[in-house]
């Protein structure tokens, strides 16, 4: 059996393991990451993925770089006298045969065929042939196949080739996988389909199962396939026993975070006694709902955040959405108006309001009469008017008057939400607000995660705001994501050198960094990621934390089988622990070192005491530091 195993330094080796003998042995040594090990058919080579293509991509924005789509091919030998299948070849030239030479060979074929049935059916009575593999100097005999490098997976070997997934590159939009096989005669890749998502290869190694979304099909193992022979699933049909279904589900449950979670300890709690205690109330449950309810309190006896339920075979109701103009409404009499106009900054483009659209004519204080003719005056509020609209083109009636005998029509597109819209105006509003108070020395960055969004909206607006003389870093309400070491990194890095040239300012290294006083905007919405944004943002020294508690959940997840029904849940796999060696305090969170709470009725008249605060703290700070930057020093005279 060959598989990969995790070292030290976080990179997969290649193992195998005798199964007669129980022997493990190590076959690569994890300087790189190498995994996903398959044997070919013959017993003499193995195969594997391995990340060693180092290609770097330079960021458009500073001089930071990744090294994505780092994955090859690499094969070696298992016996040292074994050819290399990269191994030189001699040229060939086909000569020209007679009849007589023909016939000969042909006679010489069907002599071949009946020996080796000979030779198979004696081979049959024989005992399966051990596979030997000369392991000393095995790693020196590895390889890489000519395959271009990129994101690349599910390796399989059958005769003569080598199958692989090619997944769309890191960073590639709206890129298609391919299925390809490399072939070892031709020493050429060759694309088998494309637009599939994976495959298996049927026992005689013969044809392929390939699946893209809900259809499946088989394709024969050959370039240029497409798949045309489906897999009929209109008459799949299955008897389910829910309640039973229910138990295996609860059982499932149970098993995975017995087996995964990261104390296996399980927190000093009983888990075979929790299975006897909420195992018989399966039996109570008369729908999927009241099951997930039961799953959710055997979860919240292990007093950790992370642990998620949901799903399942439920039945849900069909939505339509509400078209949207992103604007506030006010009501006049019978006649609906457009009190506000939610606008973000001008120089964003990402989303609009369609009233804010060159050549439409609608302003703040216009009445809006009907949509595609109906009649907003006829509803409750003017939202139902908008029902099932949503991304769709509307006319709208409208005019400056309460008089729709003077009203015009316009055509604009309809927003399927205004979330965003109206987060940027938020954004915009706090952005402004430390401008004006800090005479524009202060920036203000609102991060929202620590995934994907907030990886985004920090560099968004840190790669605009680097230059000024400090920072406030607002991470209120950040629903996490993942761990935010490279945040950290971004907002704390130092000077190094500048640079002067001939004319012009001076300029740093690192070009992109900001090296003024900080502080950071917290509270008790914040978790997971952001409750270790603000833990580095502390550890580091960068500055204050000022707003309230965080949530306190840093007992992390990493992923967990789906349940047999579609259902979810969620399985802590990890903790995280200081460098002293102390755990992160799970369920209470980080402390601001500056207490400032939440005031409803302030933020409802749009004050915002804590972005206040930070507002006077950075102030304070700014009072003392005329500049941030050295001044050029005296020219020398380097004439001697």
């Amino acid at each position: 059996i060959t598989y990969a195993k995790a070292m030290e330094n976080n990179n997969n080796a290649i193992y195998v393991f005798n199964v007669n003998s129980k022997e493990k042995k190590r076959l690569t040594t994890g300087f790189y990451d190498d995994s996903n090990p398959v044997f070919d058919t013959k017993g003499k080579y193995i195969f594997f993925t391995t990340n060693r293509s180092f290609s770097p991509i330079y960021s458009d924005y500073d001089a930071t770089w990744v090294y994505p789509n780092a994955t090859s091919i690499g094969f070696m030998t298992l016996q040292d006298s074994t050819l290399s299948l990269l191994s030189e070849r001699n040229d060939t030239v086909a000569i020209k045969k007679d009849d007589n030479d023909k016939k000969k060979d042909d006679d010489k074929k069907e002599d071949a065929k009946k020996n080796d049935k000979k030779k198979k059916d004696n081979k049959a009575k024989k005992e399966d042939k051990k596979i030997e593999i000369d392991f000393a100097g095995i790693e020196n005999r590895m390889e890489i196949l000519p395959v271009k490098a990129g994101n690349i997976g599910h390796l399989w070997a059958v005769d003569g080739k080598l199958l692989f997934m090619r997944y769309p590159n890191r960073g590639e939009r709206n890129g298609k996988s391919t299925l390809n096989y490399y072939d070892f005669k031709d020493r050429k890749t060759k694309k088998i389909i494309d637009g599939v998502y994976g495959y298996d290869v049927t026992a005689d190694g013969k044809s392929i199962l390939v699946y893209k979304g809900r259809q499946m099909g088989f394709i024969k193992i050959a370039e240029n396939q497409k798949m045309d022979k489906k897999v009929d699933f209109s008459n799949m049909n299955m008897t389910i026993i829910p309640r039973e279904e229910w138990h295996q589900i609860f059982r499932d449950v149970w098993r995975l975070e017995r087996d995964y979670f990261y104390d296996k300890n399980m927190h000093g709690v009983d888990w075979d006694k929790m299975y006897k205690v909420y195992s018989p109330l399966i039996d109570q449950c008369v729908t999927r709902y009241d099951v997930n309810f039961v799953i959710g309190q055997l979860l919240g006896e292990m007093n950790s955040s992370h642990t998620y339920k949901g799903g399942g075979d439920q039945e849900y109701a069909k939505r339509k959405r509400v078209g949207y103009l992103g604007i506030n409404w006010a009501k006049e009499g019978k006649f609906y108006k457009v009190a506000h106009i939610v606008k973000p900054a001008p120089w964003e483009t990402e989303v609009k309001s369609p009233l804010m659209q060159s050549g439409v004519g609608i302003k703040e204080g216009d009445y809006i009469f009907a949509v595609n003719g109906r009649m907003l005056s006829d509803f409750k509020n003017p939202y139902e008017a908008f029902f099932d609209l949503a991304g769709k083109t509307v006319e709208l009636l409208y005019g400056k008057e309460p008089d729709i005998n003077k009203a015009k029509t316009a055509l604009v597109k309809t927003l399927k939400a205004e979330w965003r819209l109206r987060n940027l105006e938020w954004i915009e509003k706090h952005r402004k607000r430390v401008e004006e108070a800090t005479n524009g020395r202060v920036g203000y960055i609102y991060v929202p995660s620590t995934g994907y969004d907030g990886q985004r909206e920090l560099a968004r607006q840190f790669y605009a705001q680097w230059n000024k003389d400090a920072l406030i870093i607002d991470e209120r309400w950040n629903n996490g994501g993942q761990i935010p070491d490279r945040f950290i990194e971004l907002l704390n890095r130092k000077p190094l050198n500048y640079v002067a040239s001939r004319a012009g300012k001076l300029w740093q290294v690192p070009r992109k960094a900001n090296f003024g006083p900080k502080v950071m905007l917290i509270n008790g919405w914040s978790g997971s990621g952001g409750d270790a944004f603000p833990d580095y943002f502390k550890k580091a020294k960068l500055g204050e934390l000022i707003g309230t508690r965080t949530w306190g959940g840093l007992i992390g997840i990493s992923g967990a089988p789906r349940l047999i029904d579609g259902g979810y849940i969620t399985v802590p796999t990890f903790r995280l622990m200081d460098p002293d060696g102390k755990w992160f305090r799970e369920g209470y969170g980080v402390d601001p070192t500056i207490e400032v709470n939440e005031n409803p009725t302030l933020l409802a008249k749009g004050i915002d005491p804590q972005l206040e605060k930070a507002i006077d703290v950075l102030n304070d700070k700014l009072k003392n530091i005329k500049s941030l930057h050295p001044k050029r020093p005296a020219r020398e005279d380097r004439s001697r």
